[in-house]
């Protein structure tokens, strides 16, 4: 169980050259083969108006060398910055295909798929809306999202597993594995209403830190009663610990009600602070 092949999302957004240090770091630690992913444009790409030639006849032309351009950019710097890392294995790989259908494709045939999360005050020449969410709904991959604020270096070493007992949160702490037999702290944090009284059979604490034992992992469990939303409850419980890592399944419930009424996975994609190592 570990991370073999790791595919990275390369965009020209300012957030994406600590995304690349990040998905390099975890892939030397694992000894994985990365992977830098690039959608070229050519079927959602937006073309910045000032980019086009004064005068050029054949926009289509001028746009598509524009889009080229702009995707061997991006490989150039993700080549000198994984170069400066020192030796790895690794690749670049420009799409055509949508940026969401590229990610989802190729992030099937990897074990994990390293994205950044939505930052709606940056410029891009992509259109990306809701890839984050997507991803994670249709990959069948964990996902580690990295916020686009910040800056976070090597593997996690503080880690909250938010655990709930559901298929997802099981999904989510299984594709982690890896990622917490390189931390020094694991706490499994349960977040749950006041009146749930079924609470204690349905997360089996010491049988999960049971199973983490048997993989070498020695972790604690906190449970929180709480009267807030739960996405804020995690938000500032990985304060209060000083956490560099969530681990938390994805969309319990359907992405349509998520969306309609909120919902946990909703309010960290939005707000989180550490990078989260997501699963569906």
């Amino acid at each position: 169980m570990t991370y073999k092949t790791i595919i990275v999302h390369l965009d020209r957004t300012g957030a994406c050259r600590a995304r690349t240090d990040l998905a390099g770091e975890w892939a030397r630690t694992h000894g994985s083969h990365l992977v830098g992913l690039i959608s070229t444009g050519l079927i959602d790409g937006v073309i910045p108006a000032e980019e086009i030639l004064s005068g050029a006849t054949d926009y289509i032309a001028e746009s598509a060398q524009y889009l080229r351009r702009r995707a061997e950019a991006i490989s150039y710097e993700f080549r000198e910055r994984v170069s400066a890392g020192g030796p790895m294995s690794y690749e670049v790989r420009l799409i055509d295909a949508t940026t969401v259908d590229a990610v989802v494709q190729h992030g099937r045939m990897s074990d994990l798929v390293v994205l950044g999360q939505r930052d709606d005050d940056e410029v891009k020449d992509i259109t990306t809306r809701d890839l984050p969410q997507r991803v994670v709904m249709e990959v069948g991959r964990p996902v580690l999202l990295v916020p686009y604020a910040g800056r976070f270096e090597g593997v996690a070493k503080n880690v909250v597993v938010a655990w709930d007992g559901s298929r997802e949160s099981a999904a989510a702490l299984g594709a982690a594995v890896p990622a917490l037999r390189h931390a020094s702290k694991v706490t499994l944090l349960s977040c749950r209403a006041v009146h749930d009284n079924d609470a204690d059979e349905r997360l089996r604490v010491p049988d999960i830190l049971q199973y983490l034992l048997r993989h070498g992992i020695q972790a604690t469990a906190e449970s929180e009663v709480t009267g807030i939303d739960v996405g804020d409850a995690l938000l500032s419980r990985i304060s209060d610990l000083g956490a560099d890592l969530l681990v938390m399944g994805g969309y319990g419930h359907s992405r349509f009600r998520e969306l309609m009424l909120g919902g946990a996975t909703r309010h960290i994609l939005a707000q989180m602070t550490v990078p989260v190592l997501m699963t569906h």
